[in-house]
């Protein structure tokens, strides 16, 4: 048995999307109780020349949302990168996770081989399809949750594994 390019795309996007919701809800736990601002926890970042955590939330959604769409061979909806609380980057997941689930096999199925270019300041990206999703996308997905979990946890939240790998 095979996996699709869409099994392989949405329901694991929606998971990591969703996990890293969860590790969200717990940091605004966590600043809620010990009485720091939204907006000191949303500027965190693990090492000076490291986006801080609203921003890997924004690159983690907008890759996410990017790759499903150039994969169904649609533009990219733009969105704000305004988010100052815990509760603009939920909705922002959401809106996401959203856009993701309306998406259906068939949309996305068959672009294995599809022509994705990425514009860059510096110029662009070209990829077949299959090495986007696989080789770009879930990497750099990962990666930014990964590092909104670690500025979290190295600012005192009480996050596990578990929290970050979601349950089953």
């Amino acid at each position: 048995m095979s996996i699709s390019m869409y099994q392989t795309c949405v329901p694991v996007l929606v998971r990591a999307l969703t996990n890293l919701s969860g590790v969200l809800a717990k940091g605004a736990a966590h600043a809620a109780e010990k009485n720091i601002a939204h907006e000191v926890m949303l500027h965190t970042r693990i090492t000076p020349d490291m986006f801080p955590l609203a921003r890997q939330v924004q690159i983690a959604t907008d890759m996410a949302k990017g790759a499903a769409y150039r994969l169904a061979g649609k533009d990219v909806p733009k969105m704000e990168d305004n988010e100052t609380t815990f509760d603009d980057l939920q909705k922002r997941i959401e809106t996401v996770v959203g856009m993701l689930k309306q998406f259906k096999p068939q949309d996305i199925d068959g672009s294995e081989d599809r022509d994705i270019v990425l514009p860059l300041r510096s110029g662009e990206m070209h990829f077949r399809g299959q090495d986007y999703l696989l080789a770009f996308v879930l990497p750099n997905v990962f990666f930014h949750s990964t590092t909104a979990y670690a500025i979290l946890r190295g600012a005192g939240v009480a996050l596990g594994k578990m929290d970050y790998m979601g349950k089953p």
